[in-house]
């Protein structure tokens, strides 16, 4: 894991895009819930504070490396849902853990030997194979940091590496550790292997009253009905207030006005650049493309990185030096600029595609500039309707009361389980989000005021609990053909285990696959590939290898089947010991060992760390930073 994260983070500007530390430090937790401190931080270890800004750069710059690994673009919304929130804030505060270890051991790091390092950083040479001072400020604007703000991180990325370069540096793997990490890796089998085709095989006659009763009385929690509650929701949400919200034609016309060019699409253009050293340089390939050389002839004769010469789809205002982007943008497609001397490079230019801007009108965006200001407006008036109803309730107002008088969304459920289903398995409430409305229900009991709850959507809902049903058993006549079924099915996988259990003894006793498939219905006896233990065979689970490699030779097994619905049973045929690596191979495998134990020490050594210092998290700003929060 450790060596993925190294190779993926290779040179400085990767590690300022990623966001993530040269050592894995997701799976480490953090201490205490701290409230006592102010907004603009979400976490502090020792003296050290993790802003917002902070926080947020590195998500996104993660979340940018997720949807350019995946190819395809992950909402902030799923990224979350993943946990990608979670782990950056842990791996922030890692890093501060280790600053402030580095800090007590009074290590610094020089402004002359920090520029000297970024002089030399091969990932900011230039065709000429020094510093690219437009190579530098690329990176910086794809990760939205200043020049200043760079420096500092780089500083403090040096200083902990050299902490943690002391930990982990003298790691020594035995040869014998390697041998074996060898031989376990590298060891394959072989099996061969059928299913058995229970239709066929199995056959369950059509159980009786009394077999069905006793199933019932043996499983009596399996027929019980869940507990409902009777509730009164109501519901204050900006999408119902906005329905009620005026908005005139000359706030329309004057908001369109102020705010033209969100409605309109720029020009887009994929921009490729050559830079040269010099400009003689530029004018001597800017000849050789007219006498006929391609651009991306020049471009590879030139030593230009793939990284330095497309330049991606981009808007006009996305290239940051002017002369550049005028030049781009005047040219016609698939055409090369004369020599461009821009603020940091001199360039030749090329544009392949261009997509036109489009600029929409005051009549075709109207209806969305009256929804945004009516959304505006409700969300303005959201704070005093939820006060007013929390005025109302402390009148002794209902919530159909207080719905009615406000003309806001109510639901009288007369009945609802804790999953928002009724008596009939239909849904009880009809909203999107109803997770919070039950947890709020269900912790509750009847007469109780509860404080209102806040859904995803920005909406809020207060419940009341009007009338509680307990759990209670069905009774029989009501869920016989539940229980018929479940005698059926239970009767079904106790001949299945039986006939299993059957055909693996005969195989061991030296009866031939072939011919216990036959007796199971399948005449077809598979034989997989060579396995490892890593091995997801087609036709067999990943169980089935666990146990492949804890079987002896010549003996037989069983699990359950690929689809759920019947068991297959193996026989391993071969084993085959790993081969000797070589030397490479052994260095593949110290590299990957070492980075598992050293992955070790740190979690430890920033656990330990984070425990010393104090290690504290402002869940309010947290929230609020991830988007949890709707008052954000």
């Amino acid at each position: 894991m450790l060596d993925a994260i190294r190779r993926g983070s290779t040179g400085w500007v990767a590690k300022i895009l990623l966001a993530v530390l040269v050592f894995s430090f997701a799976i480490w937790g953090v201490a205490d819930v701290f409230t006592g401190w102010g907004r603009g931080s979400i976490a502090k270890v020792g003296d050290r504070e993790i802003r917002v800004e902070d926080f947020q750069r590195a998500f996104q710059n993660e979340l940018r490396n997720i949807q350019n690994r995946a190819g395809r673009r992950i909402s902030t919304e799923d990224a979350r849902a993943a946990g990608l929130d979670d782990r950056i804030l842990s791996q922030l505060m890692a890093k501060a853990a280790i600053g402030e270890h580095a800090g007590e051991l009074n290590l610094a790091l020089s402004d002359a030997v920090l520029l000297e390092a970024l002089k030399k950083d091969p990932v900011f040479a230039g065709p000429n194979g020094k510093f690219s001072r437009i190579g530098f400020e690329n990176a910086l604007y794809r990760s939205g940091i200043t020049e200043r703000g760079y420096l500092s991180l780089r500083r403090d990325d040096e200083l902990r590496r050299q902490v943690t370069d002391a930990l982990t540096k003298s790691i020594v793997i035995p040869e014998t550790m390697i041998d074996v990490a060898n031989t376990w890796k590298g060891e394959t089998r072989q099996v061969e292997y059928f299913t058995i085709d229970a239709d066929k095989v199995i056959t369950v006659p059509e159980p009786d009253d009394a077999q069905i009763k006793e199933t019932y009385e043996k499983n009596r929690a399996k027929f019980m009905a869940p507990e409902y509650r009777k509730l009164a929701v109501l519901v204050l949400s900006p999408d119902d207030i906005k329905k009620q919200m005026e908005v005139s034609e000359e706030e329309i016309t004057t908001s369109y006005e102020d705010t033209q060019d969100r409605y309109n699409t720029p020009e887009r253009r994929r921009v490729q650049q050559i830079p040269f050293k010099d400009k003689a340089a530029a004018e001597a390939a800017a000849k050789a493309i007219a006498e006929g050389k391609s651009f991306g002839t020049i471009a590879k004769e030139s030593g230009a990185k793939t990284t330095d010469v497309d330049l991606g789809l981009v808007k006009k205002s996305d290239l940051i030096d002017p002369k550049i982007a005028d030049a781009a943008f005047a040219l016609e497609k698939d055409s090369v600029s004369d020599v461009v001397e821009g603020q940091f490079a001199i360039v030749l230019l090329r544009t392949t595609d261009i997509q036109p801007g489009v600029v929409r009108t005051f009549d075709e965006v109207k209806d969305e500039v009256r929804d945004k200001l009516a959304k505006q407006k409700a969300n303005d008036k959201m704070q005093d309707l939820h006060d007013e109803i929390e005025d109302n309730r402390g009148a002794g107002n209902t919530l159909k009361e207080i719905a009615e008088t406000l003309k806001l969304q109510y639901y009288d459920v007369p009945a609802t389980d804790s999953l928002n289903k009724d008596t009939e398995e239909k849904q009880a409430i009809p909203l999107q989000d109803v997770t919070s409305i039950m947890k709020s229900a269900f912790e509750s009991q009847v007469g109780l005021e509860n404080k209102s709850v806040e859904l995803i959507n920005g909406s809020y809902a207060w419940v009341d609990v009007v009338e509680i049903t307990g759990k209670k058993q069905k009774p029989f006549d009501q869920v016989k053909d539940e229980a018929k079924k479940l005698t059926i099915d239970n009767e079904r996988a106790r001949k299945l285990n039986d006939l299993t259990a059957t055909l693996v003894d005969k195989a061991n006793s030296g009866e031939t696959l072939a011919a216990l498939a036959s007796e199971a219905g399948n005449p077809e006896v598979e034989t997989t590939p060579s396995l490892t233990r890593k091995t997801e065979p087609q036709g067999l689970t990943k169980n089935a290898v666990t146990q492949v490699f804890a079987l002896p030779l010549g003996k037989t097994g069983s699990t359950t089947s690929v689809h759920g619905n019947s068991r297959s049973i193996f026989k391993l045929t071969s084993i085959t010991a790993a081969k000797p690596p070589n030397e490479k191979q052994r260095e593949t495998i110290n590299r990957e060992i070492a980075n598992e134990i050293a992955d070790d020490v740190l979690g430890e050594y920033v656990a330990t760390l984070q425990t010393r210092l104090g290690a504290t998290i402002n869940q309010q700003e947290y929230r609020r930073a991830t988007g949890a929060d709707t008052d954000q």
